[in-house]
């Protein structure tokens, strides 16, 4: 592993901490985990896969205390963390379970990125979890033989022996989509079995560039050119005949980025100004008529220019913006120690309407585990006086009333979304 590889990688999450958590409690989680993996702690009937997955997860325990167990390494670990990873982890984290529904539900993925190679991504998506759908199956397979040997010794009212039979439960699973294990990754073979189309802009950068002022970069206009001859070729666009009807899947990793070929992040008034928000114009109308469906991450608090945002917004059907906690005061706040950031919906998409709605939900939080990325609403303490130290209750109360306007009527159920 590179020592990039090892500044990107969620130590935290490996030995299920938190960056808030002390020298102390790090260790305590350390010595339970390896203790937990250790090769020679495992039962004599222990399968050799299991073995070696433990492992596999010892190696990661004892790397990530080797980083977090040092005060100079864990500085420096940190404030990478700050610097590079802002936003950027958890929005990698949804573009990638985005990728991952594709790949089980057997769409055409394409992923386009300009800084970490593509096939690299698709590696490291998580693992799903299909053990619930087998398991339906076989109970609904008992209920059914339960009913058929019942049916000759019961007998009812002989009023309602001749009345159609009605069906009691809901026919479809009030489940959306499917669960993921984030602490695995997808097997090979789930990802070999499905059509997945790459673009990398180092490699698809000429070596020599004659192109012609055009409002929009060159790096932008060979992606879209890329998209759009995808299309073509698998018939997504309804030219062409498909042998089996499906869907093309398509992520951009952080567009807008200096990465590629973007000013848009360095300068207030930028000279390509328009170049992302032409190129979305383009994608856009490539998606309205064909069947594909887009998801593109933007490093929004990097874009000085509000406007450029605005438009790049407007050109979205659901926009959503993650707030992180990682760097700020609201990291080491008691109100928000449940959480590592704040999920704000922008817009949604409004049906029979030229205009997008913007709900005024700012009530949701979302927390990253070490297997899961959870969508919770935020809730406030119970009772902030048994909850927090004299020191820090006047910081405390303070964003509560700041929060009590969102949160106090909104948030009235427990239920959350697991990824």
């Amino acid at each position: 592993m590179t020592e990039e590889d090892l500044l990107q990688k969620d130590w935290y999450a490996v030995l299920d901490a938190s960056p808030t958590d002390c020298l102390q409690v790090l260790k305590q989680k350390y010595q339970r985990l390896a203790l937990l993996y250790h090769p020679d702690k495992q039962n004599p009937d222990t399968t050799v896969e299991q073995v070696q997955q433990c492992v596999q997860r010892f190696i990661e325990v004892d790397q990530a205390w080797k980083i977090l167990g040092d005060e100079q390494t864990k500085r420096a670990y940190d404030l990478q963390r700050r610097e590079e990873d802002k936003y950027d982890s958890y929005s990698r984290m949804l573009l990638k379970y985005f990728l991952a529904e594709g790949v089980v539900c057997g769409h055409h993925v394409f992923l386009g990125s300009a800084r970490d190679p593509p096939d690299e991504i698709m590696q490291d998506l998580p693992a799903p979890i299909l053990d619930d759908i087998p398991s339906n199956a076989v109970n609904m397979g008992q209920v059914t033989a339960c009913d058929s040997e019942d049916q000759g010794s019961m007998k009812i009212a002989w009023r309602y022996q001749n009345l159609p039979k009605v069906q009691t439960a809901l026919a479809s699973s009030s489940r959306f989509g499917h669960y993921y294990d984030a602490s695995k990754t997808m097997a090979r073979e789930l990802r070999e079995a499905v059509k997945c189309s790459t673009f990398f802009l180092p490699h698809e950068l000429p070596a020599e560039s004659h192109a012609e002022p055009s409002p929009i970069s060159e790096a932008y206009r060979l992606l879209l050119r890329s998209i759009q001859e995808l299309i073509r070729q698998e018939g997504f666009d309804g030219t062409a005949p498909q042998k089996s009807r499906n869907i093309l899947r398509i992520g951009l990793h952080s567009l807008g980025s200096p990465l590629w070929a973007d000013d848009i992040c360095c300068e207030e008034k930028p000279t390509q100004a328009s170049s992302l928000t032409s190129f979305l114009y383009g994608l856009r109308a490539l998606l309205r008529s064909s069947l594909c469906t887009c998801m593109v991450t933007v490093p929004s608090h990097l874009i000085q220019n509000r406007a450029i945002m605005d438009r790049v917004t407007r050109l979205c059907d659901t926009a959503i913006a993650l707030e992180s906690f990682r760097g700020s005061e609201r990291e080491t706040n008691p109100l928000y120690k449940d959480y590592h950031g704040l999920l704000h919906v922008k817009q949604t998409p409004h049906l029979n309407c030229l205009v997008c709605e913007a709900p005024d939900t700012k009530d949701l939080a979302f927390k990253l585990k070490r297997k899961q990325f959870s969508i919770e609403r935020l809730h406030l303490p119970p009772d902030l006086s048994d909850t927090v130290s004299r020191s820090s209750k006047a910081d405390v109360a303070e964003s509560a009333r700041l929060l009590s306007s969102a949160c106090g009527g909104l948030a009235t159920s427990n239920k959350h979304l697991d990824f």
